[in-house]
């Protein structure tokens, strides 16, 4: 890259006028092109074969909200990465879990983390968790020229919500159509299975400690049935990514929790490796 010698080390003209707090709006006036939903796409041809990120889950409890995921992107019957991350916080309160192209979906969280700050910075206040499911949602909308050729984002949602004092979760259609959910929920290929397994186990007085074993329980039990979501590997030290969101702000589990948890799920099912109510019938 050649050396702009002129330079006068200011501000591109673009950063000091005055407009709006969304970032997005931002690119939309200066840099289009920098737009996922403003890309040229070629013409469709057939399947795209890009790596998939698969199971998120989420539940609430007493004081918060948890949010995890599964380790594994699949690219069409290959696993593609066995340690991939899917859970990233959005701010200091929320947090999202990307389920989809896995590319694309990195990159829309990134933009929406950056949507965000800027409008913190610009507003001198945070968004409210109901205009941050709001934001996003409006992103997922713009993705969806590239949704209809096979390269969807789908992610959950979720946060600590200041002015209620608890933890909201938000899931999301590819078209950007957004819905609250209550106790818990699960998006990607393995989450009917993920929200079968939480319909039996959740319940409303759950303790955090409970809330974080339920969901890794749930990534397990979809494992189990979906190839596509990959399980707690011991062998290789890979356990699924964790997080809590409190009144105290996000927390993402190290290692040495998640494997706990995950290690403690496993002992239970080799316990009883038809499920803990095999003891009943």
């Amino acid at each position: 890259m050649e050396a702009n010698t002129r330079s006068t080390g200011r501000l591109p003209a673009a950063f000091l006028t005055p407009g709006s707090s969304s970032f997005m709006d931002f690119l939309s006036d200066h840099l289009p092109g920098m737009l996922p939903g403003n890309r040229n796409l070629p013409p469709l041809q057939g399947a795209v074969e890009a790596p998939h990120g698969t199971t998120i889950v989420a539940a609430t409890f007493d004081g918060g909200v948890v949010l995890a995921g599964d380790r594994r992107a699949t690219m069409g019957n290959v696993i593609a990465q066995r340690d991939i991350e899917k859970v990233f916080p959005a701010d200091e309160y929320s947090a999202v879990g990307i389920a989809g192209t896995a590319g694309l979906a990195v990159e829309m969280v990134k933009l929406f983390q950056l949507e965000l700050e800027h409008f913190e910075k610009v507003e001198g206040a945070q968004l409210s968790l109901e205009g941050k499911a709001n934001r996003l949602s409006t992103m997922i909308r713009s993705n969806l020229a590239m949704a209809m050729q096979g390269l969807a984002v789908v992610p959950l949602f979720a946060g600590f919500d200041i002015d209620r004092e608890k933890g909201r979760i938000f899931s999301y259609d590819v078209t950007g159509g957004r819905s609250e959910e209550h106790g818990y929920a699960a998006t990607g290929s393995g989450s009917v299975f993920a929200r079968s397994s939480m319909k039996k186990l959740y319940r409303q007085d759950l303790t955090e400690q409970e809330a974080l074993t339920l969901v890794v329980q749930a990534l397990y039990d979809a494992a189990d049935d979906d190839s596509a979501t990959g399980g707690p590997d011991v062998a290789r030290r890979i356990y699924p990514i964790v997080t809590v969101i409190t009144d105290e702000g996000f927390r993402k589990l190290d290692e040495a929790e998640s494997s706990e948890i995950a290690r403690s799920v496993l002992e239970r099912r080799l316990e009883q490796p038809d499920g803990p109510r095999a003891a009943l019938l």
